[in-house]
């Protein structure tokens, strides 16, 4: 007899709210936490989801998601991949909300979701091979560092992209405001990072400074 298979293999299509990114190593785009009436899961995208994906989705976003399911028959598991996901149909997604209107403490959504979230301000920095050669990790991490250090994590993200057409010359950096950086150091960080957010850097530092004043 042959060996039992301890997996099993099969097609999915699930249509979720999408609730936030699965970011590795600080910018890297891994997958999706989606939110289904089932509870909260989390979706693997496929490496050519990962390079287009769109950073700016809201939250809330009702998607269609077509896939693999992976199944472990020893430990139980599943893990889903997808490898294509497109906006759930208008009907569809009207007869769902009309549901979760009938459904009271529905635990998958939180009220706190449902605020709308101030849009974040992207760094793009490219994740090709000859920038991440040329120091693109480190420059990565040291944006994460000057992010952390000037409270900034909720205002700033950092994206990963495809080939900016700038080999040479890399590590490739684009600021929020368009300006591009080519041979960044992770020496120069701190002081970009001054330079495009120096008055959100303030705004903060003046919250904080306001709260100690008010024992808040």
């Amino acid at each position: 007899m042959g060996k039992f298979h301890e997996s099993e293999t099969t097609a999915f299509c699930l249509e979720a709210r999408f609730l936030d990114f699965v970011i590795k190593d600080g910018y890297k785009l891994k997958g999706l936490i989606l939110a289904t009436p089932e509870g909260e899961c989390y979706v693997k995208l496929a490496k050519h989801l990962r390079v287009a994906f769109d950073w700016h989705l809201p939250r809330g976003t009702w998607l269609q998601v077509v896939g693999e399911k992976k199944y472990d028959r020893k430990t139980g598991e599943v893990k889903l991949k997808a490898e294509r996901i497109l906006a759930a149909r208008i009907d569809t997604v009207t007869q769902r909300q009309d549901a979760e209107k009938d459904v009271e403490n529905f635990s998958v959504y939180s009220p706190k979701e449902t605020k709308p979230k101030a849009v974040k301000s992207t760094i793009l920095v490219c994740q090709k091979s000859d920038c991440m050669k040329r120091g693109g990790k480190e420059v990565c991490q040291a944006i994460q560092a000057a992010m952390s250090d000037r409270g900034l994590e909720d205002q700033v993200t950092i994206k990963g992209t495809g080939c900016m057409k700038n080999c040479k010359a890399g590590p490739n950096v684009v600021m929020p405001d368009k300006t591009r950086y080519s041979g960044i150091k992770p020496t120069q960080v701190p002081t970009l990072m001054d330079k495009h957010f120096a008055a959100k850097h303030q705004d903060s530092e003046m919250t904080i400074a306001i709260a100690k004043s008010t024992n808040i």
